[in-house]
């Protein structure tokens, strides 16, 4: 039998759809994993499983994170690494990343997720890039909890190959071979990947950035996601030194660099591309590349403002990411967003970005970059049931006139009900599973063992 859950007397249904229809007073049918109806007429007749009072609560597509590194939940303002740039903050943290193990990624990857889920993320990304010496099946551990917290999860098989005895940053015993890289990438997308309608877990392939890899590894890897039709993801325009670093290494800027290596194409989305002229927006756009906006994680390394109302003109898709918990340090999707927002309007104005715009780069915008507008990011018939309720009794909601709004003006902090493929996840600001809260004392130890008392 099939479940069916009726979500009825919703104060607002902000659905996302093509009309971008709003629905007060409405109503969500879920079948299975699936919408079978919504409206605001009156609900179907029964029998139902379960039904879900609405009064009070404003419900939205489930968020999609677009760009994260979940080990890094265990390095949280660190001491010597708060007030530094990209680059100085990445050599010194990388003398702390170097000592993770199998559980330390298994316990940072369920407390990433768990934080995700909470603030109303549905579907998150991964970058994994870094595999200390005899650790190479870490990637794995990450699919294993993901699967465990029931968030629907990208990970991307991240690499570096590129030492600092290479000329790049990081130091040798994180960096692993080529050959090794692509073999273990194709094992990754053989044994884990699903192409089909509402998979639960897809593959990418993700060298970390142009100071980190080489050119070569940058075309076989594009190579290898193409032959199994896989997405691919990276780093680029984050910073002015890795402007630089492009200029003094490759005799070009980061876009030129990404497309002498094949990467300039409909299968790539990219992080952060702060640093960008009018011509490489333009490019970009014409070559139907994605981008994963971090506006915490840009502010906290002072990396800049990216111009993401003009990318959003010439018609990329642009979705959000919390980024690594050591550069933000949260992993909430409704703060993003709220973030997104602020930093847009510090730029470009007041006009320049809604908050139904911000919260549209959460959800739709997020499923354009990963190529899964027919599943996720709205709220209509046939796609799948991934939702999110705001409990607008809440203090911080108090005398708010426009409900949709207000989840980013009046700066929302956690979901009151997240729904994952037909499943509800968290009820009542909890998780349904309060075993998994079992990990944050675990992940508070590592930590500690990690990083050391303050």
């Amino acid at each position: 039998m099939v479940n069916r859950i009726l979500f009825r007397d919703v104060d607002a249904i902000a659905t996302f759809d093509v009309e971008r229809r709003e629905l007060r007073g409405g109503w969500l049918l879920v079948e299975g994993n699936r919408i079978a109806a919504l409206g605001n007429a009156p609900p179907p007749a029964g029998p139902f499983d379960e039904v879900v009072s609405g009064r009070d609560r404003v419900m939205i597509p489930g968020m999609i994170n677009t760009h994260h590194h979940l080990y890094q939940t265990l390095f949280r303002a660190v001491p010597g690494a708060q007030d530094k740039e990209l680059f100085d903050w990445l050599v010194f943290l990388y003398e702390k990343w170097r000592g993770i193990d199998e559980d330390a990624v298994r316990t940072s990857a369920i407390v990433g997720c768990l934080e995700l889920l909470l603030s109303g993320c549905t579907t998150t990304t991964d970058h994994l890039y870094l595999f200390p010496r005899g650790r190479e099946k870490l990637t794995d551990i990450e699919i294993e909890a993901a699967e465990g917290v029931g968030i629907r999860f990208h990970p991307t098989r991240g690499s570096m190959s590129l030492s600092r005895d290479d000329g790049g940053l990081p130091p040798p015993d994180v960096v692993q071979k080529e050959e090794e890289i692509l073999r273990d990438s194709e094992r990754i997308i053989a044994q884990w990947h699903d192409p089909g309608f509402g998979a639960m877990v897809r593959i990418a392939l993700a060298p970390c950035s142009p100071f980190s890899v080489t050119q070569d590894l940058m075309r076989e890897t594009a190579a290898l996601a193409r032959d199994h039709g896989v997405l691919l993801h990276t780093h680029l325009a984050e910073t002015t030194d890795e402007d630089a670093f492009c200029l003094d290494v490759f005799g070009m800027r980061p876009v030129d660099y990404l497309e002498s290596v094949g990467w300039l194409a409909d299968d790539v989305w990219l992080a952060h591309l702060v640093h960008l002229s009018q011509d490489d927006i333009q490019r970009l756009a014409r070559a139907g590349v994605g981008m994963a906006h971090c506006p915490s994680s840009n502010m906290i390394l002072g990396s800049g403002i990216a111009r993401v109302p003009e990318i959003l003109n010439a018609g990329m898709a642009v979705g959000l990411g919390v980024d690594g918990s050591a550069s933000n340090d949260a992993s909430n999707m409704i703060r993003e967003a709220r973030q997104a927002m602020l930093l847009a309007r510090v730029k470009h104005g007041a006009e320049a970005m809604s908050a139904r715009t911000a919260l549209e780069l959460a959800t739709l915008g997020g499923a354009r970059v990963l190529h899964r507008e027919r599943e996720l990011g709205s709220l209509e018939l046939g796609k799948c049931a991934d939702l999110v309720m705001f409990d607008l009794s809440a203090l911080e909601f108090a005398g708010a006139a426009d409900p949709v709004a207000a989840l980013v003006h009046c700066g929302a902090q956690y979901a009151d009900l997240v729904m994952v493929n037909g499943e509800i996840r968290v009820r009542n600001g909890k998780l349904v599973n309060e075993r998994l809260y079992e990990s944050i004392p675990q992940q508070r130890q590592i930590s500690r063992n990690l990083v050391g008392d303050p």
